[in-house]
């Protein structure tokens, strides 16, 4: 995992912006898969995998947030 310094408001947007590609790249892909096949148990996978990668992107931004 790469450091990254915020020190402002456009440096948090730029980070927000690049993680969200970073996880729908990821995880994305699966879930239109799963959606255009219309199959509801890829789907189910595929949402729970895009909602994990979500909250471990917000879990990695509080962690910075937070004294180590």
């Amino acid at each position: 995992m790469e450091t990254v310094e915020i020190s402002n408001r456009s440096d948090f947007a730029l980070w927000a912006i690049q993680r969200a590609q970073q996880v729908v790249m990821a995880e994305g892909a699966a879930f239109a898969m799963a959606a255009r096949d219309m199959n509801e148990e890829a789907l189910i996978e595929a949402a729970a995998a895009l909602g994990k990668a979500i909250s471990d992107a917000m879990i990695e931004v509080f962690d910075g947030l937070t004294a180590e």
